[in-house]
């Protein structure tokens, strides 16, 4: 397990004794209490995804980075797919697969993966959500094992967030790295449209201004909360939130169909 899959087995793990971060998520954010969320995609957002994947009843999704489960069982849930989630972290993928038993009409998978290695079959995807995720590894291993897995006409849907200026230091590293526009369209994919959605930003900034005023006590959960309230909210307003999404390319000389 490298470092930061390390790091984020111990965040995931840290979850499970308190659901004090959980509340705060689901007010701001709207998600009901079964949508354990740890990304900071919206209810409203959810429907955007739902809409932009164009997923048929018995297709397969699959919900990259899926950390606890909730947001990939919960689109599977509303267009009746069936769903695999991957993620490098195993205490993630322990608490997805208790989590989909709120799920009950959802048929689901999770296994440990990476955003660049999937161990997956190539072709063998109908559609792909990765949820404020691809900062994390915004490589073009990453955009070209998406790419891979999906089948020709798949479509894709990614939220994360880009710098407003990419030159400029204040934002962190790994966000001026992300450039969801070029990544896609290097890994072949066609239909790339990559949108702002400021409305999701006002949530965001909502809740980390509670977040950086929390007393947290001893609870670890609402300090690592506070915290990164603390340092997002200086450099919030440059940075963008963003909605990508695209379809997969057949092979070279062919075009891409749907079905």
């Amino acid at each position: 397990m490298d470092s930061l899959a390390a790091e984020f087995d111990e965040w995931y793990s840290t979850m499970r004794a308190s659901s004090a971060g959980d509340d705060i998520h689901q007010r701001h954010l709207g998600l009901p209490p079964r949508l354990l969320s740890t990304s900071l995609l919206t209810w409203d957002g959810i429907a955007e995804v739902v809409e932009a994947l164009r997923l048929e009843p018995g297709g397969l999704l699959l919900d990259l980075a899926c950390g606890r489960g909730g947001y990939g069982l919960e689109i599977a849930s509303r267009t009746g797919a069936r769903l695999i989630g991957v993620d490098f972290a195993s205490s993630a993928i322990d608490q997805a697969r208790a989590l989909a038993s709120r799920f009950a009409s959802v048929d689901a998978e999770f296994r440990l993966g990476d955003l660049a290695a999937t161990t997956l079959p190539a072709g063998s995807v109908d559609a792909l959500v990765c949820v404020d995720a691809i900062q994390f590894k915004a490589t073009a291993d990453s955009f070209a094992e998406m790419h891979r897995v999906l089948r020709p006409g798949g479509r894709i849907a990614l939220t994360t967030w880009e710098a407003v200026d990419h030159g400029d230091e204040r934002v962190p590293a790994r966000i001026r790295a992300v450039d969801t526009s070029a990544g896609l369209t290097a890994a072949g994919f066609a239909e790339v449209v990559v949108r702002e959605r400021p409305q999701w930003r006002a949530a965001e900034r909502s809740m980390w201004e509670e977040a950086s005023a929390l007393d947290p006590g001893s609870d670890p959960t609402l300090r690592s909360l506070r915290e990164e309230g603390l340092r997002v909210l200086p450099t919030f307003d440059l940075t963008r939130r963003v909605l990508a999404t695209a379809t997969a390319s057949g092979p070279i000389g062919q075009p891409v169909t749907s079905r």
